[in-house]
């Protein structure tokens, strides 16, 4: 079998691997001219180049240089490469993203990007995918922290909020045992007949 990403270097031996998706999660990017984007990058369609305006989460850069500490880091977005490489290379400050993954790498399921976290070849005990689009990770919600999807709000905090459970997690024999459960409503929210 063939893996998505080469074996594990010998500096993430005893690390487990964050996969983050890219948009909505990381930044937000539009061909529509956004007032005050963090970057602009320039990307060829159809032989005709178009600006992509992108603008970062509120807490992506430290959160980024924090997850790199303590992960393998993948980021694995739905985008194609020839988008997603340039906004990377731009976002990706700290040089912490270890591999990158693109939508050739997606498994088409009934017409949406699912990302297949088997296909890495990583113990999925010790993987978890960071995503705003729960279809994304819909072969592994037990691996699955899910975040709000974000355009512009200059308030948001979701990142930085996130950085001592991951923290954490990354502690834990297996990460499926938490994440299974962090995601059931509490006891309170269910209805009892």
């Amino acid at each position: 079998m063939t893996w998505l990403l080469p074996p594990v270097s010998d500096e993430h031996i005893e690390r487990k691997c964050l996969v983050l998706d890219l948009d909505e999660t990381l930044v937000h990017s539009s061909f529509r001219i956004i007032p005050n984007p963090d970057f602009v990058v320039p990307v060829e369609i159809d032989q005709q180049i178009h600006n992509v305006y992108v603008l970062k989460r509120p807490g992506v850069d430290e959160f980024m240089r924090k997850m790199g500490e303590k992960y393998e880091i993948v980021v694995f977005t739905a985008s194609l490469s020839k988008y997603a490489d340039p906004v990377l290379d731009k976002l990706d400050i700290h040089r912490v993203v270890k591999h990158r993954l693109f939508r050739e790498s997606c498994f088409n399921h009934k017409g949406s990007y699912v990302k297949d976290l088997s296909q890495l070849g990583r113990d999925l005990a010790a993987t978890l995918i960071l995503d705003n689009s729960p279809t994304s990770y819909l072969f592994h919600n037990q691996c699955a922290v899910p975040v709000s999807t974000w355009f512009n709000d200059c308030h948001d905090t979701e990142l930085l909020d996130l950085v001592d459970f991951l923290e954490d997690l990354a502690t834990v024999d297996d990460v499926t045992l938490i994440l299974d459960s962090a995601l059931q409503p509490p006891p309170s929210l269910m209805t009892t007949k």
